[in-house]
């Protein structure tokens, strides 16, 4: 079974929020990554019927469904904001696409809900209400109730984003089991690259309405198509700085000097983009061979984990060092960050296709 998109575009009083978008998506765990306003809600909508699509088609199981109504369409759809029936027990809640949209008998009823409610661990709270359970154990009854009747295709639109960490944690590494149980095609979005990597399988990466890379997660972090990739699927961003490649050398933009990287041997002189992540940038000299870079810190985000510290270079660019812990440090003070040559990614200058990236051991630090 597959899910397949034909020329999707989707125009919306004269702005293109949708460009182009051609995609096959398997049975199993699919996930559309990038960040807010990259179009992923808008096409999970057009996948589920509650839009249409400016022109394209839809295929699921090899069938037309473009211009098929939502209620014919066998796709459920669980978003951020978990919609239980307040006044409905967890089996209800549970049990009623089954009653109202399959006519199950209510023998098959109470085994389909007895399956799935073992499958998300709700066996224990099938007589109360959702008032009397946590945020997590919400989400999973609407999870519950859109999975028990196995629809073709389960879209989950940030199904996460309104719960507190620890139960993000919880559900996530629970996810791709609850989903290999199943026999529907999972289109899950997400705006957190984290996420995106925990979660596995292939990933669609999007941003401003367009498809950039379509693979395994881990290939879009460690072998971005672009340095436009690069910079959405990373958070934060990953520095990029013009550069160029003169004989044995690398020259960046200010002037600094460094040998050229062994995996850059291939590159031939001239303008490149560098692109370095912002974890691989260190507060201390940590080799012989690492370049340093002074300049004047304008802004640090404590995040609660890391420090996120935003340094001015004397040319005007702007360098993000990610330093794990809560580190204080005023604004102004200068700063000497040092960056190691191995960890640095290429891209061409005029696309801003890669050219060259580090092996996986360098990329992670």
């Amino acid at each position: 079974m597959a899910l397949e998109l034909v020329g999707i575009d989707k125009v919306v009083d004269g702005e293109r929020w949708l460009d182009d978008i051609h995609l096959t998506l398997a049975e199993g765990l699919n996930v559309l990554a990038g960040p807010t306003l990259a179009g992923k809600t808008t096409l999970m909508r057009i996948l589920a019927g509650l839009e249409p699509a400016t022109s394209g088609q839809i295929f699921i199981d090899g069938e037309d469904v473009t211009a098929v109504s939502v209620r014919k369409r066998d796709v459920a759809v669980v978003y951020q904001e978990f919609v239980n029936y307040p006044s409905l027990t967890v089996f209800e809640n549970i049990a009623a696409p089954l009653r109202r949209r399959e006519k199950m008998r209510d023998a098959d009823v109470r085994r389909r809900v007895g399956e799935v409610s073992d499958l998300l661990r709700l066996g224990p709270f099938l007589e109360r209400r959702p008032d009397e359970l946590s945020g997590g154990q919400q989400q999973r009854v609407a999870i519950a109730r859109a999975l028990a009747r196995s629809p073709k295709v389960l879209i989950l639109d940030e199904p996460l984003a309104n719960l507190d960490y620890k139960l993000r944690e919880e559900l996530r590494d629970e996810l791709n089991r609850i989903f290999e149980a199943g026999n529907s095609i999972v289109v899950y979005s997400t705006s957190e690259p984290v996420e995106a990597l925990t979660l596995g399988g292939p990933t669609v990466v999007m941003h401003e309405g367009r498809i950039l890379q379509v693979g395994p997660a881990v290939d879009a972090f460690h072998h971005p198509a672009s340095s436009e990739v690069a910079r959405v699927f990373s958070d934060p961003p990953m520095n990029l700085r013009p550069a160029h490649v003169v004989g044995g050398n690398l020259v960046l933009d200010g002037g600094a000097e460094i040998p050229r990287p062994d995996h850059f041997a291939d590159l031939v002189d001239g303008a490149i983009v560098v692109g370095l992540r912002p974890h691989l940038v260190r507060l201390r000299n940590e080799g012989s061979d690492s370049l340093a870079i002074g300049g004047e810190l304008v802004l640090a985000e404590l995040t609660g984990s890391a420090t996120y510290l935003h340094v001015r270079s004397p040319n005007g660019g702007t360098i993000i060092a990610e330093v794990p812990g809560v580190h204080s440090h005023p604004e102004g003070e200068h700063l000497d960050l040092f960056i190691h040559p191995r960890s640095l990614y290429a891209f061409d200058a005029d696309s801003g296709s890669l050219l060259a990236s580090p092996d996986e051991a360098s990329s992670n630090g």
